[in-house]
């Protein structure tokens, strides 16, 4: 095994192979490991633009290396498969040999094994070399120059503006029109919802939206929050305390235990858990989303303060976690936050 000195001059030379490789041609690779070149049509090719610049792509990129559960989200909508991946937290060491128990939510919908590149905001960069990526989509933070010299590369910077960068990713893939279409039916969705959320907020409209761990830290979220967005598109209306301005300076706003009093306006109480420190815990990902709830709503359950509230004593606190609504703002997370709100809130009591 080669030792560290020796690796980096490696990865060097791979790159420099790349970058003049991909100014004129795609890169693939036979069965037997060979490394060979396929010309690109320039008819084919077009220029994108994203958070550091332009990028030139040319046909559908086969071979896609996506950093963030927010990006990949994405382009598992506009049913594209990845062959890399780097997730935001390590759940999971090793390539995604079966990643429908190790990619949270998005797993079962990837139809093969793919490599684990690392981190999203630290990726391997010999690991992403290894996979011979012909597109690159990354996070804000991400060495732009180095991933560029690898394949032509997409760093999107706002990982909440989801119309923008699926459409981003759509042009990169060659599937705009896909993109718009899941656009609408999204917001179809979204006013199929409201209609069946109607009576539930004429009789209940005033939400109090958390999010916490064990209660020790406490966030609520005012209408620039990812998470409220939908719960206001529902006809909710969001509950601060009281001389509080929702004036969207900031998406969260952090409160003490000795405030929840003051939010007892509230019909109901939505509280977005997540615990990303008992992952070992986990032997597969069936287990993630009791693991984000699990510890907040024992906490909330056992808070005198936090049962004095008339939603607690109405049984109307409901407990989400936060990940589909902030990792996973997309056309999918969209769909499973609204499962969620529908399974909970307009359950009989």
């Amino acid at each position: 095994m080669p030792g560290l000195s020796q690796v980096k001059p490696l990865v060097l030379g791979l790159l420099t192979a790349f970058t003049i490789a991909a100014c004129h041609s795609q890169i693939s690779q036979s069965s037997d490991g060979t490394i060979f070149t396929v010309s690109s049509n320039p008819d084919s090719c077009r220029t994108i633009e994203h958070g550091v610049g332009e990028t030139k792509i040319c046909g559908q990129p086969q071979r896609i290396v996506v950093l963030g559960p927010f990006y990949l989200e994405l382009l598992l909508a506009l049913d594209m498969q990845p062959t890399g991946y780097g997730d935001h937290a390590a759940f999971h060491q090793g390539d995604y040999t079966n990643p429908g128990q190790q990619i949270p939510y998005l797993g079962d919908r990837i139809t093969q094994p793919i490599a684990n590149v690392g981190s999203a905001y630290t990726p391997s960069v010999e690991a992403i070399v290894k996979n011979q990526p012909d597109l690159i989509i990354g996070v804000e933070g991400n060495d732009y120059e180095t991933l560029a010299k690898i394949a032509p590369t997409l760093l999107l910077t706002d990982r909440h503006d989801t119309e923008h960068n699926l459409i981003t990713i759509a042009q990169a893939v060659d599937r705009t029109e896909q993109a718009e279409q899941l656009l609408s039916q999204t917001q179809q969705q979204i006013a199929a919802a409201r209609e069946s959320f109607a009576s539930l907020v004429a009789t209940h409209p005033r939400v109090a939206l958390l999010s916490s761990s064990e209660l020790q830290d406490i966030r609520l979220a005012n209408s620039s929050a990812p998470c409220s967005l939908l719960i206001e598109a529902l006809g909710f209306q969001l509950v601060l305390p009281p001389g509080s301005i929702n004036d969207n300076a900031s998406d969260y706003m952090s409160i003490s235990l000795e405030t929840l009093p003051q939010l007892n306006e509230a019909n109901t109480v939505i509280l977005l858990g997540h615990n990303f420190k008992d992952l070992d815990q986990l032997q597969s990902m069936e287990r993630f989303e009791e693991l984000q709830v699990s510890n907040v709503k024992q906490a909330w359950e056992k808070n005198a303060i936090a049962q004095f509230l008339d939603a607690s004593k109405a049984g109307r606190v409901y407990f989400i976690p936060v990940y589909l609504c902030r990792g996973l703002p997309g056309p999918i997370g969209t769909e499973l936050y609204l499962e969620e709100l529908k399974e909970q809130l307009l359950a009989p009591n």
